[in-house]
């Protein structure tokens, strides 16, 4: 089987490009590959159908996401099925009128997608949180429905297109003669047009409203996490559902700790002679809190130590990750002549060598280098 190309490498397009800027390089291609344009050009019909597939992918949010972190293999088996092409084309006649889609038109329509970024603090993504959100979205009507009309009155059959949806026009081209099918003008696809429109959404069928959302933030999620509320977006219409919204979380550093995955960071300061000498200290946790821990004899700056189950909570199975406490050994600027004096004393019962006694050290192995 062979292997699939990249996406992004297929449309032309980085891998942070715009949703715009994938529909620009979609239509430039599939202009330059469609089946019409290059007849019985099998090559031209494969590129058409590759076309096609990157850009249903990378135009949906929820399919980008899963393509970006897992490739052509998602854990859930796949992004749907890309034969045929009755769905390019369809995608094709949405750029360029070409086609027939006033079936589709006049059926019902799904709603748009809507994204939402939410901030968060650093504790709210470990441990999770309940977070009420105003969310500006398009709802049905409730005047009319979702009918357009004023109540007791009903739309009428386009004078036009006679309630097809669509006008038809021979256009002529470099590549012979093209049937364009398009809306109808005066309806816009709908075949049928209001005589009195809803006073409320004036025959747009939907209403401009803010809603309260509740969305549940899950322990553990970390900056980027995507939220998925199913059917949250925007109303479709003519009974189609409702889009789905996505929020997209971004996480506030903390003063204190780092994250790496499921483990917590710290650095933590401490003195020469705790160092030197050892020491019964508390550990600042989180939640707010903290935890007795001790520090060996003779810590060097740097060692690090693993507290078990003190980290971030697993996303998807129980338990948490460790808090990693990196040493730091903070020598002081401002002694005291007491403190100067104790010091020199100590310094004289020191070896003038940094390292220990078994090893000649650093500065031996340097004199032995040059005898």
């Amino acid at each position: 089987m062979p292997t699939k190309r990249d996406y992004y490498e297929i449309l032309g397009v980085s891998r942070d490009a715009s949703e715009d800027e994938i529909k620009k390089a979609f239509r430039r291609l599939a202009k330059q590959y469609h089946p019409d344009a290059n007849q019985g050009n099998t090559e031209s019909e494969e590129k058409f159908k590759e076309i096609g597939e990157a850009y249903q992918v990378l135009t949906d949010p929820e399919k980008r996401q899963l393509y970006d972190r897992y490739g052509h293999h998602p854990p859930q088996g796949g992004f749907g099925d890309f034969t045929g092409f009755g769905g390019f084309a369809d995608i094709f006649e949405e750029f360029f009128g070409m086609g027939s889609r006033s079936a589709q038109r006049r059926g019902p329509q799904p709603g748009s997608h809507l994204k939402y970024n939410l901030t968060i603090a650093f504790e709210e993504a470990v441990f999770g949180a309940e977070k009420e959100l105003d969310i500006p979205r398009l709802e049905i009507c409730p005047k009319c429905k979702g009918n357009g009309a004023e109540p007791g009155t009903s739309p009428v059959k386009c004078p036009q297109c006679q309630g097809t949806g669509e006008v038809r026009r021979v256009q002529q081209s470099i590549f012979g003669s093209f049937v364009n099918v398009g809306a109808c003008p005066r309806c816009g696809g709908e075949g049928e047009v209001i005589l009195a429109p809803c006073s409320t959404c004036k025959g747009n069928k939907r209403v401009q409203n803010t809603r309260k959302i509740k969305v549940s933030i899950p322990a553990g999620v970390d900056d980027g996490t995507q939220i998925r509320l199913a059917g949250e977006g925007e109303a479709g219409t003519r009974g189609g559902p409702s889009g789905n919204l996505y929020i997209v979380v971004s996480v506030k550093p903390h003063s204190m700790f780092r994250r790496e995955g499921t483990d917590l960071l710290l650095d933590l300061p401490i003195n020469m002679a705790q160092a030197a000498l050892g020491d019964e200290i508390q550990v600042p946790i989180l939640p707010e809190g903290e935890i007795q821990f001790t520090i060996p004899p003779g810590t060097q700056h740097g060692k690090y130590f693993r507290i078990k189950e003190q980290g971030v909570p697993h996303l998807r199975r129980n338990g948490r990750g460790d808090l990693i406490v990196t040493v730091q050994i903070v020598v002081p600027t401002k002694l005291n002549d007491t403190q100067k004096n104790l010091l020199r004393e100590f310094a004289k019962t020191l070896d003038k060598e940094p390292t220990g006694s078994r090893d000649k050290g650093v500065f031996g192995k340097v004199k032995d280098a040059f005898k």
